[in-house]
């Protein structure tokens, strides 16, 4: 077994690639890296580090080990963080973000019941866009993000918003003067892409490859931000099946939104790293869903 200890300097100095630096941010002697490393070398039985007077380098068989600790570490890490919680209650701070205007509404409903039950917990609010959504819960700078399920690799909350699909078609479209549409239409136009950081399970689901009798969809271009994506429609490149809520918070005079009758409801609410698992983040789940699906906040 390794030592806490052990790994913490390794992984710092995988990270630094500089003894001095490393020495500084653990507060510890050069010497003293230079010590652990050569322990976990010797138990290796090979090099983890290629360094001479002027470079350090990882060796592939040190950047493996490295790449096999860091998830072990963020684990312990949010275990512990779990058990602290556990032992304090709810206080500190929680990061909290929305994807989307129309989401807006529903956070801040959610933030204020939280406030109101753990005054000692500050929360911060921030939006995030299509392009970093999912990096800001990797990386921990967004504890719960609410936003459009599905969500790949994340924990979920209850649905807090359901709404209807729409089909966004520029507004000189030979489909903008129907009613209603079927899916099977997607056959028939190209559809504008969401970008590629973008989680797969949720572009099958927004922007299906096939329609529902196996008719492939031909793909149009990709957008890099939502609003793009809707000038991209506009324009004539493409449709775009999107929720319709969309229609009231981006209303454009050179787009319309044509109902999809037989398509599936859109669903949001709040997301998170599964490991991420707090008392805050359960407790803020709880109340989101208490302030948002509760009598008093559908009147």
């Amino acid at each position: 077994m390794l030592e806490r200890h052990e790994i913490e300097t390794f992984l710092t100095l995988a990270d630094e690639l500089h003894f001095g630096r490393t020495a500084d941010r653990l507060g510890v002697t050069t010497g003293r890296i230079s010590h652990v490393i050569r322990k976990l070398e010797r138990r290796v039985g090979a090099a983890l580090f290629d360094r001479t007077s002027r470079v350090v380098r990882i060796t592939p068989i040190g950047r493996r080990l490295a790449d096999d600790l860091t998830p072990l570490v963020a684990q312990m890490d949010a275990a512990l963080s779990r058990a602290i919680d556990a032992g304090r209650g709810v206080t500190g701070q929680l990061r909290v973000a929305f994807l989307g205007e129309y989401l807006a509404p529903v956070l801040l409903k959610a933030v204020k019941l939280f406030t109101a039950r753990h005054p000692d917990c500050e929360v911060d609010v921030r939006e995030v866009q299509l392009y970093n959504s999912r990096a800001s819960l990797l990386d921990g700078s967004v504890d719960v993000l609410v936003a459009a399920y599905p969500f790949d690799g994340m924990a979920r909350g209850p649905a807090l918003m359901v709404e209807r699909r729409v089909l966004a078609v520029a507004a000189t479209h030979p489909l903008a003067d129907r009613k209603s549409v079927s899916l099977e239409v997607l056959a028939d136009h190209p559809v504008v892409q969401y970008p590629a950081v973008t989680s797969a399970e949720f572009k099958r689901d927004r922007t299906p490859e096939h329609t529902p009798s196996g008719r492939p969809v031909p793909k149009g271009p990709p957008g890099n931000t939502f609003s793009e994506m809707l000038s991209l429609v506009a324009l004539g490149r493409g449709v775009l099946p999107v929720g319709e809520q969309t229609e009231r918070y981006h209303p454009r005079p050179d787009i319309v939104y044509v109902p999809i009758h037989d398509a599936t409801p859109i669903e949001r609410g709040p997301i998170w790293l599964e490991a991420n698992t707090t008392a805050r983040v359960r407790e803020f789940v709880r109340a989101a869903t208490d302030a948002n699906t509760s009598p008093a906040a559908k009147a």
